[in-house]
């Protein structure tokens, strides 16, 4: 329980001391202690919204992507056609990314483990590319529905981490993608099923803001911490205890 000390008004007896409680304190509200904020949340601000059905779907329907589902022992994963070193990364990054709004299988799947081959894979090929995956992610985490955010927000760490520079060139569209990771910051949604059997460890949506704000401060450069504090005001750096 927060409290917070004030000084009574002196003209008439307060509230606290009518009900026994001691004059110089009073409850914060929830919304303030998790936000930190003087204003409640909008109504709404967390509730998930449709999206338009992606162009990634669309594609795949037509067969017009090099990929394959492929069921084994160990699971669902993607076949390849083609060799990932040798494919168009300003074509199909975006377009994966673009697959990050979808909910049904196999089109998140897809989306999902397709970015993970293709940033494993891309190297130099992948920093060029960053300004036309700000628009798809912007778009992903928009929709507020939970397992689009989770799936976002561990491909926006991986991206991060994927090649030199990439961190610092996400800087500057710092505000096309945080207001969302404000709006969820502190609010500990469990997604349960939704999250595959190895990853139940990852399924807790403020603490995946958290890591991704500390990937995004940790390869950002110099001034990625201001420009995150700027948009995520509670947010505290990674650096303050080392």
């Amino acid at each position: 329980m927060v409290l917070h000390h004030f000084e009574p008004s002196p003209e008439k007896e307060s509230i606290g001391s009518q009900m026994n409680f001691p004059s110089s304190v009073f409850l914060i509200p929830k919304w303030r202690q998790e936000n930190g904020s003087d204003r409640p949340p909008l109504a709404g601000a967390t509730r998930a919204r449709e999206a338009k059905r992606s162009i990634f779907r669309k594609l795949y329907d037509r067969g017009d992507l090099p990929i394959a589902l492929h069921h084994d022992s160990m699971g669902n994963k993607i076949i390849w056609k083609s060799q990932l070193e040798e494919l168009d990364y300003h074509h199909f990054l975006p377009l994966f990314f673009d697959g990050l709004t979808e909910t049904f299988h196999p089109y998140s799947f897809f989306a999902y483990r397709g970015i993970c081959d293709l940033l494993e894979h891309g190297g130099p090929k992948i920093l060029p590319v960053v300004p036309q995956l700000i628009l798809p992610i912007k778009e992903a985490l928009n929709t507020r529905t939970k397992q689009v955010v989770c799936n976002t927000l561990k491909s926006l760490q991986h991206l991060v981490r994927s090649a030199e520079l990439v961190g610092e060139a996400l800087v500057p569209y710092y505000r096309h993608i945080l207001p969302v990771l404000n709006i969820f910051k502190g609010q500990n949604f469990n997604l349960g099923d939704g999250i595959e059997y190895g990853q139940q460890k990852r399924e807790n949506i403020g603490d995946l803001i958290e890591e991704t704000l500390r990937a995004l401060e940790r390869y950002g450069g110099d001034e990625a911490y201001t420009y995150i504090r700027y948009m995520v005001p509670t947010y505290q750096s990674c650096h303050e205890n080392n």
